[in-house]
């Protein structure tokens, strides 16, 4: 902290959105003593980037799982940040600051009380009523989903309140609402997951071992090793299926989602390095060049992942829960039907769904996709409204280091705009 920024008048921000891009710009601001009200919907912070595992081989993979845990941390611990789980923004005004008004959805699991020992998913009799977190860091460990709860649809159970041991659990909660000022606004909303069952003929939803990358992720993340979700029994072959629902003009996804293609690999990589004796196949149109040491990376992947360029025609079940991928030979074009433990659909990276309804709320535009529009072509970050910038995925897909990159620059435009930088040594 320079001693300039001690003397400025105190600055607030109002950062929507709780992923990776979210959190390094309020982390940031907080670093140039700008007060932060980070507001997420979800019971956690996080978002998609907080569920992926690491994908280490013999060396780092710069995949940016860990950045996640070390930002949540940092930003859970910053004394200017001021978080509010659970809520989204419902009124805008401008009077020379923003005036906004926040829907508070009550959390019922007090965290300064929430010990995270875990009884309440132990006892509760309803399945997915009780979430847990993807984060050790993620505080509560611990949600109600009102959806699975049978205490929301008929009242008929308190099992998690009553055995709390910490009286940490509070089930009749009403919702509220709070009211308060920014300086400026930055929108870090994030990602839809595309909708792997509208692709029927992928068999989501109907195979069990047909999963998504997300679903992979985190499979890898809880249980440490590739297992068939039909058994719990390890695999010894895989499939990943890119660009499922990427670069689909005819449906308005003409867009690519940039992070499939290093994905799949580096997923491949890591699971061949755990598992030698897993063999991965990865069906695709064609491999994205993203970043400088990609073809050096490519070339160590096809030592050990075989690439097929084309797209599967069918998936159907096989024997013993195994899955027959039917494509056509690369090279004289016959079918070829081949059985997989597990098939993985590398889903893309879709607008938000309230992307249209917040967008009317702050007055600024969307591109022709859906995401939230920049209005400078060189420059990710400024919006169309005076004041309000973009962050991350919300703006269009990219990865996680570059999430956190826009992010700093996010950051550095709202203290530009606030007049808050600080004085150059």
């Amino acid at each position: 902290m320079n001693e300039s920024s001690h003397n400025q008048t105190s600055k607030k921000v109002l950062v929507i959105g709780g992923g990776i891009a979210g959190l390094s710009a309020a982390y940031e601001l907080a670093r140039l003593n700008v007060d932060v009200d980070l507001v997420e919907k979800s019971s956690f912070l996080g978002g998609h980037a907080i569920q992926f595992c690491c994908k280490a081989d013999d060396e780092c993979q710069k995949c940016g799982a860990c950045s996640v845990e070390k930002r949540l941390l940092e930003v859970i611990e910053e004394p200017r940040i001021k978080i509010s789980l659970g809520s989204e923004l419902t009124g805008l005004n401008r009077n020379g600051r923003f005036s906004y008004t926040l829907s508070l959805r009550p959390l019922r699991i007090d965290p300064k009380k929430c010990t995270n020992c875990g009884v309440c998913l132990e006892k509760c009799p309803s399945d997915g009523a009780i979430v847990r977190g993807y984060s050790k860091n993620n505080v509560p460990l611990y949600a109600i989903d009102q959806n699975h709860c049978l205490f929301f649809k008929d009242g008929s159970c308190k099992v998690c309140q009553d055995a709390c041991p910490e009286k940490a659990i509070t089930l009749d909660q009403d919702n509220s609402q709070a009211s308060s000022e920014a300086d400026a606004i930055v929108v870090a909303t994030g990602f839809e997951a595309f909708d792997p069952l509208t692709r029927s003929w992928y068999g989501y939803g109907i195979h069990k071992n047909v999963i998504t990358a997300l679903d992979l992720e985190r499979i890898l993340r809880q249980k440490g090793e590739v297992l068939r979700p039909s058994d719990n029994n390890a695999c010894e072959k895989i499939a990943f299926i890119q660009c499922v629902g990427s670069r689909e003009p005819k449906l308005q996804h003409g867009f690519c989602s940039q992070v499939c293609c290093t994905y799949a690999m580096r997923m491949a990589q890591a699971i061949s390095h755990r598992s030698p004796e897993l063999k991965a196949t990865i069906f695709y149109m064609d491999i994205q060049n993203c970043g400088k040491d990609f073809p050096d990376f490519y070339m160590k992947c096809k030592e050990n992942i075989r690439f097929v360029r084309l797209a599967p025609y069918d998936i159907f079940p096989g024997e013993e829960d195994r899955l027959i991928l039917r494509y056509s030979d690369e090279k004289d074009v016959h079918l070829v039907d081949e059985a997989f433990d597990i098939v993985v659909l590398s889903i893309g990276i879709m607008p938000g769904l309230s992307n249209a309804s917040l967008a009317d709320l702050l007055k600024i535009d969307l591109d022709e996709y859906g995401f939230f529009a920049c209005s400078d072509p060189l420059d990710g970050t400024p919006t169309s409204q005076k004041g309000v910038f973009l962050a991350g995925t919300a703006q269009a897909p990219k990865n996680i280091a570059d999430s956190m990159a826009q992010a700093g620059q996010a950051a550095y435009r709202v203290a530009q705009y606030l007049g808050v930088m600080p004085c150059p040594k």
